[in-house]
């Protein structure tokens, strides 16, 4: 379902703006010790801004479809499984996110990784269920494993390099299959972005410096895998044919490329370090090899 990866980018909006607009330097400062108030917030705002998302996805969402017993389907193989590393993508930032701002708060490191961590898995788990009682869509066993594995990525890499060494990251281009099902792949650019996986990218960037702590690389750079896909105007393969006079030609697609990582960018202002946070989940435009079955390996300039 194209629609519940929205989700992790409207509440990314919604922090970031909170935090933008009350950016003082000393409300950003996290707290050395646990302070409680801070801490009851945080608990507090994820609540309301969770329940406030679910309550208006059911309400303006799956109203529209008719309700069933909880149920599942299985559409592991639908859309070259780009859908599924979007899960993985909005369960880790998710949980990363919510995990930083416990720490804003003084919260113990074990309360980080056990409230805020599990924040992604949590709140897609119930976006989940909200499919499984929809006779349109169903719970997806893919989506469950997907989560699971965006939240296992960020707890794993903190239980055994105590930082993220490995980050998710998302990229987007316009492409052409938009114009001939709008309703599915979105009728303007912000829902391109979010239905369009024929112009996704998502990579897993891993920064250099933290594996090899005794080099001289930069330590803001990293290399980027990334995976996409192409020629798809719906989720299963056999049914591209009813939308063009002939059946485009789907592949996977596999990139490598360069990357920053603006968290490591050295300053004492809180406000830019939650800035280089929020805004890590995007991949830095840059010269990438790109392969596929289709193509063979061409090169970009810059690819985004």
């Amino acid at each position: 379902m194209n629609f519940k990866n929205s989700i992790f980018f409207y509440l990314l909006f919604l922090v970031s703006n909170c935090l933008a607009q009350n950016g003082t330097e000393r409300f950003l400062k996290p707290s050395d010790t646990l302070n409680s108030s801070r801490k009851n917030l945080v608990l507090l705002s994820e609540a309301v801004v969770s329940a406030t998302a679910l309550v208006g996805l059911n309400q303006l969402w799956y109203a529209d479809y008719p309700r069933s017993k909880f149920h599942f389907t299985n559409d592991n193989k639908d859309w070259f499984q780009m859908d599924k590393a979007g899960h993985l993508y909005s369960s880790y930032h998710l949980g990363r996110i919510s995990s930083e701002i416990l720490q804003w708060s003084g919260a113990s490191r074990k309360e980080q990784l056990l409230y805020g961590a599990g924040m992604g898995f949590a709140f897609l788990t119930a976006v989940e269920v909200l499919d499984g009682f929809s006779s349109e869509w169903g719970a997806s066993s893919g989506d469950v494993i997907a989560n699971a594995s965006g939240t296992a990525l960020y707890i794993s890499q903190e239980l055994l390099w105590k930082e993220q060494r490995i980050t998710p990251k998302f990229s987007f281009h316009t492409t052409r299959y938009a114009k001939y099902r709008p309703e599915v792949l979105g009728s303007n650019f912000t829902e391109q972005i979010l239905k369009d996986y024929n112009g996704q990218t998502y990579w897993l960037s891993a920064n250099l410096k933290s594996f090899f702590k005794d080099s001289k690389i930069p330590e803001i750079l990293n290399i980027a895998v990334g995976y996409g896909a192409d020629g798809m105007l719906s989720g299963a393969a056999e049914k591209s044919f009813f939308f063009l006079n002939e059946n485009p030609s789907r592949s996977r697609q596999f990139y490598l490329s360069l990357d920053l990582d603006l968290t490591k960018i050295k300053t004492k202002s809180h406000f830019l370090k939650t800035f280089f946070s929020v805004f890590s989940v995007l991949k830095i435009p840059a010269p990438t090899i790109e392969y596929s079955a289709n193509e063979g390996f061409k090169g970009h300039v810059f690819y985004f």
